[in-house]
């Protein structure tokens, strides 16, 4: 295999899409992979690869997926990136519907994708080289917070996917990568997370000093799949300076203490 080619999941907005673009500028062929078609189709004519439209819910679509990996040629990295919080309710008062939403994309669709691409990734491993996964996850997956429940739970479900994979691939040339974002200015997470309520998603980013962006944390994720093959990066987690903890944030400009 000759192509560097990396398959990157929820690439049709936010950290999926900025990872997909900065993969492109490093000249890997992107398979890009989310549901809104018309979204991809526009990512892949501005910066090539293949669009592929899947739920990844849906076994069928994961299935296919594969299969076009497969007929491309193949892949050495995956990220699996897609996912999402749905409310900010407590234990007590939240939507078990929503708990369901949470681990079907961030931990079932997940494992979904892993299952059906490792054995496409250790079959494109070239000679001396490393295949690569890397999982999105987020700081909600290392510390609980009032309101956090279903994603807290959900993300720390998907931390344990990505180090018990680490441990079942030990002495394979593979490599798995968690990513753990804090706080991400993106256009639609916390405007998912709050059902569409604009005003209540800005809220949440109101007078932070500079948040992270979605090509901060595609940088780490570029960064961390390009070191050389017997290099890898268990853990990296990413936060503006201005949060200390999910819990802990600050307002207003950043200054040194007197």
């Amino acid at each position: 295999m000759t192509t560097r080619r990396v398959v990157v999941t929820g690439a049709s907005s936010g950290i999926g899409e900025a990872t997909a673009r900065r993969f492109a500028a490093d000249g890997w062929d992107v398979v890009a992979v989310a549901r809104r078609a018309e979204r991809l189709e526009a990512l892949v004519a501005d910066i090539g690869g293949t669009a592929v439209v899947a739920d990844l819910t849906v076994q069928a679509d994961v299935d296919a997926l594969a299969a076009r990996v497969e007929v491309l040629g193949g892949a050495q990295a995956l990220v699996n990136n897609a996912g999402g919080a749905f409310g900010l309710a407590s234990v007590e008062d939240g939507d078990a519907e929503d708990w369901r939403r949470m681990f079907d994309i961030n931990v079932l669709g997940t494992k979904r994708v892993v299952q059906a691409l490792l054995p496409i990734l250790r079959r494109s491993i070239p000679e001396g080289g490393a295949a690569t996964i890397v999982g999105v996850t987020s700081i909600a997956g290392h510390v609980a917070y009032v309101g956090g429940g279903g994603y807290n739970a959900a993300k720390f479900a998907e931390r344990a996917l990505f180090e018990v994979l680490r441990l079942e691939l030990n002495g394979e040339p593979i490599r798995v990568i968690e990513v753990a974002p804090g706080m991400v200015h993106t256009e639609e997470f916390s405007l998912v997370r709050f059902g569409g309520d604009q005003d209540r998603a800005d809220a949440v980013y109101e007078d932070v000093p500079d948040p992270l962006s979605a090509d901060d944390v595609a940088e780490a994720i570029v960064h961390a799949t390009s070191l050389p093959p017997h290099v890898n990066l268990d853990l990296i987690t990413i936060k503006p300076v201005a949060q200390a903890a999910p819990y802990r944030l600050a307002k207003g400009p950043l200054r040194v203490a007197e």
